[in-house]
Parts: structure tokens; sequence; C-alpha cells
């Protein structure tokens, strides 16, 4: 079976609907037959490279609410984040084109390491306050899972794997995907949001049995 899951580095829901997938394939009898494939998704393209704004500021001017509201709203998603394991930490987060960090998963996974690159920069935004589009940082974080950090710094400098980049937000936007995460197993169902276990674990035997009917498996 195969789950491909587009997603955002930047984005805290992501990180919790990946703890949640992954417990429910902890449970999967199956789950070593899962492969799990991520997919690069901006939630906002728009964003300048190089800037260097607070999250809370840049939440606060897309929804047009107060900071009041926006740090109600944080302290709410953190407090999930906790129960996934999670320490998220709003006070350093800032906002960053992801464009660059997706490039790197997309190397990462040319090295067999695009899962460990995906939970390593959903980590170092959301925990630790890293700027993701940042080239040195960038590089730094690759090579901590295992990508030379030459062939980082090559790929960084030119366009290498930003028509792969583009090519997983069009293919999501074919398939009807306007926010993330979004789970899509098999290509057969499709899982929406940071969902509870239980509609992982729903899905994931709903997909094999599937699958099972499709080529005859018992």
């Amino acid at each position: 079976m195969r789950i491909e899951v587009w997603s955002d580095v930047v984005c805290p829901w992501c990180y919790i609907g990946k703890r949640r997938l992954e417990r429910a394939l902890s449970g999967f009898e199956h789950a070593g037959e899962v492969e799990v494939v991520w997919r690069s998704f901006q939630l906002d393209p728009s964003t300048p490279r190089g800037a260097r704004v607070p999250v809370r500021e840049t939440i606060a001017q897309k929804m047009g609410g107060s900071m009041k509201q926006v740090m109600a709203m944080t302290e709410h998603v953190s407090s999930l984040a906790a129960q996934e394991g999670l320490a998220y930490d709003f006070d350093r987060s800032v906002s960053a084109n992801t464009f660059d960090a997706h490039r790197l998963t997309h190397l990462a996974a040319a090295h067999g390491l695009g899962g460990e690159m995906h939970e390593r920069l959903l980590s170092a935004q959301l925990i630790e306050g890293e700027t993701l589009d940042d080239a040195e940082t960038l590089v730094r974080l690759g090579a901590e899972v295992g990508v030379p950090a030459g062939d980082a710094r090559r790929m960084l400098a030119g366009d290498e794997y930003a028509e792969d980049v583009r090519d997983d937000v069009r293919e999501a936007q074919a398939l009807g995907v306007s926010g993330v995460p979004f789970f899509v197993l098999d290509r057969a169902y499709g899982v929406s949001g940071a969902q509870p276990v239980e509609t992982f674990a729903s899905a994931l035997r709903t997909a094999y049995e599937h699958a099972g009917a499709a080529t005859g498996r018992s």
C-alpha cells in the first residue's frame, strides 16, 4: 500500500497529522507493506523569500483577527500537539517561503531520506524556530539526516527539483486538495486533515482490504 501525503513544513496541523498516522500505522498489522511518500504543498507561496515575520503576526494578518484571538488559537493547537508529544513554540516560529525546503525534501528522497527530511524540517520550524528559507540552515538540516552538504548547496544554488515541487502542487490541485495535510491511500481513498487515529486506522484497513479484493489476495 502506498500513502501519499501532501504537507507543508510550516503547517502545525501537518505535524499533528503525521504523528496520528504514525500511531495508526503502529497498530496496523500490515504496516510493513505500507510506503509513505511525502508530497510538496505550499500554504502560502506568496510569502517573500527572506521575510522574517513572526508566525503569530502572519496569522493575524491573514485572519484579520486580534492578537488575543491568535494567541488563543495557537495555544489550542499547541495543546493538541502536546498530546502527540510535540512541543510547539509559536513564540519563536517565523513565517518563511517553503519552496526551497520542499526542493530539499525531494533531494533527500533521492537519497532514500525523504521521510527523515520532512520530519526534520517540521521539527525545525514548529519546535526549534529555524528559518526554512535560509540556504545554510537548509544545508545544515539536510546534513543532520544524511544529505551530503555539497549536494544540498549545489541544488539550492540552482533550480534542481523545482519542477518536482511544482508537479506535486499541480497534482494536489488536480485531486482537489485545497488544504493540508491531505492523505491519499493507493489513489483510492483520501483523508483530509489531522484526523483522529481511529479514522486513519479505519482508512488503512479499508484501503488494504480494497487492494486485496482487487488483486485476489486472501
